[in-house]
C-alpha cells in the first residue's frame, strides 16, 4: 500500500511545515503544498491540478490542513478521493469569518459593495467578490475528517465550530488554552498525539 499525505499550511505559513508530520505518518510520503491561490476560486483550479499530479500512484491519499488553507482544500478538494483529513483550526465558515472582520474594521456590506476591496488596520484586505463567492459556494465536505481546535482561537467561535463538526459528522477535539496557532512546544505536543490517537 502506498499512501500519501498532502499538507497545507494556513495564512503565513510553508510548505516546509510539511517535514513536521513526515515522522507521524512514517509509512506514508508526506508533501507540502506550496500554493499560491488568495482565493477560493484560484485554489479551486490550482489545488485540483496539484492533486491529480501528485496522488498518481497511491493506493490512498490523506490530507493535513490548517486554518485557511482546510477551507480552501474542501473549496477545493470536495470530489476527490481523500481517505481521512485532519484539520488543524479550520476557518469552517468563512462568510461569518469576513462579516467579523468588517465588524472590526467598522464597515458595512453596502460600502464595500462600492468599493469592492477595503484594507483593514489588522492586515486583511476586505473584498466584496469574496463574501459573494463564499455566500454562493457553501462548504459541501463529506470526506473522514478530524478536527483540532484551540479552546481560545480567535477566529472561529466554538460554537461555529461544533455546528460544523456535527454537520459533516467530524471528531472534534477541542484543546483547553489552545490558541489558533498551535506553534509552542505543549500544542505541538498536543497536536502530534491528536494525530497519533486518529490515524
Amino acid at each position: 500500500m502506498r499512501n500519501l499525505v498532502i499538507y497545507v499550511h494556513g495564512k503565513g505559513g510553508s510548505a516546509e511545515e510539511a517535514k513536521h508530520y513526515q515522522p507521524l505518518f512514517a509509512e506514508s510520503d508526506v508533501i507540502g503544498f506550496d500554493y499560491k491561490s488568495q482565493n477560493p476560486w484560484e485554489a479551486k483550479n490550482e489545488f485540483s491540478y496539484y492533486y491529480d499530479l501528485h496522488s498518481k500512484g497511491f493506493d490512498s491519499v490523506f490530507l493535513v490542513a490548517n486554518s485557511v488553507g482546510a477551507f480552501l482544500a474542501m473549496i477545493a478538494f470536495s470530489d476527490k478521493l481523500i481517505e481521512k483529513a485532519y484539520f488543524i483550526s479550520p476557518v469552517v465558515d468563512m462568510e461569518k469569518l469576513i462579516l467579523d472582520m468588517m465588524k472590526w474594521a467598522n464597515v458595512s456590506e453596502e460600502n464595500l459593495r462600492i468599493k469592492s476591496e477595503i484594507p483593514t488596520s489588522f492586515g486583511e484586505t476586505l473584498s466584496w467578490e469574496y463574501l459573494c463567492y463564499v455566500r454562493e459556494h457553501p462548504v459541501e465536505w463529506k470526506i473522514s475528517t478530524h478536527i483540532l481546535y484551540g479552546e481560545k482561537d480567535n477566529l472561529t467561535s466554538y460554537e461555529t465550530i461544533s455546528k460544523f463538526a456535527n454537520k459533516i459528522g467530524a471528531t472534534l477535539t477541542v484543546m483547553r488554552n489552545g490558541e489558533h496557532w498551535f506553534h509552542t512546544p505543549e500544542q505541538t505536543d498536543y497536536l502530534d498525539n491528536w494525530i497519533m490517537e486518529n490515524i
